[in-house]
């Protein structure tokens, strides 16, 4: 079978693959849940060529994802459920849907309007597919976050929804004394008993989550996206460990042969480094 520019010879090697007796053993042992880390982890990846300006990688990364969603479509085809050309079709139907004001008659509106418009679109559809009327309010103003989400992205997401409808602070300093709050909390925790026992571990980390949560807060207050902005640290705490490492081999040293107050050192001068 030779490689091709046309999507059905992708959806045919999914469907060779999945053959019983003559497909690939691995592939037809997966399901729908087996399957789902892969869609995310190659989502990721996409965003990291796209972070990192490598356009070739990101040919090659969408279509690891455009498999992740030929191979989701593949399994429903065989549950009877929908195949590839119902996801194509869903899809065109719901663009076509939520930009009425470029595929159907109507005035040229500005940005602020077709952002409500969308909006609306999506209320609707939500309703419609909650079996309640037209004109019925959502359940709740957080419906439609989905609990798949990375933590980051859905806090930040719920933090927007309940934004429109009122519930948020007007002033980024305001978040910042939220977040004092919140890590005073934590302190509290940790100095309410003699020794940090589990069920203080335990009591401590659940006010981390909401320090975490009040971060992403502050994130979306400064107009910055607190996955973006953590990956940039992640690439930075890299760099700057990468640096600690080839200092030390220099010398002939690994990590755990070096003190903290080496290590420490060697950190201050890599961020002297990269700030110069």
């Amino acid at each position: 079978m030779k490689p091709s520019r046309d999507i059905a010879r992708l959806i045919e090697i999914m469907a060779a693959l999945r053959t019983p007796v003559t497909g690939c053993p691995w592939d037809l042992e997966q399901n729908f849940g087996s399957i789902a880390p892969y869609t995310i982890e190659e989502a990721y990846e996409v965003v990291d060529a796209i972070a990192r300006g490598d356009l070739e990688d990101l040919r090659d990364e969408l279509g690891d994802l455009l498999l992740q969603v030929v191979f989701h479509a593949r399994m429903a085809e065989e549950q009877g459920v929908f195949d590839f050309g119902g996801v194509v079709e869903a899809i065109t139907s719901k663009m076509i849907r939520r930009h009425p004001h470029v595929f159907a008659d109507a005035d040229g509106k500005t940005t602020t309007a077709v952002k409500g418009m969308w909006e609306e679109i999506k209320a609707k559809e939500r309703a419609d597919k909650s079996g309640t009327p037209d004109d019925a309010k959502p359940a709740s103003a957080l419906d439609g976050v989905p609990v798949g989400l990375p933590a980051l992205t859905r806090a930040l997401k719920l933090q927007q929804k309940a934004g429109r409808v009122g519930f948020d602070w007007n002033d980024p300093r305001a978040v910042l004394a939220k977040i004092r709050e919140e890590a005073d909390e934590i302190e509290a925790e940790l100095d309410a008993a003699d020794r940090i026992t589990d069920a203080i571990k335990a009591k401590a980390a659940a006010e981390v989550g909401d320090l975490l949560f009040a971060v992403v807060n502050l994130a979306r207050h400064l107009d910055a996206d607190p996955e973006d902005i953590l990956r940039a640290t992640n690439r930075k705490f890299e760099r700057r460990f990468g640096a600690i490492e080839r200092a030390l081999a220099a010398e002939g040293k690994t990590p755990k042969e070096a003190t903290l107050d080496e290590m420490d050192k060697l950190w201050d001068a890599a961020k002297l480094d990269e700030n110069s």
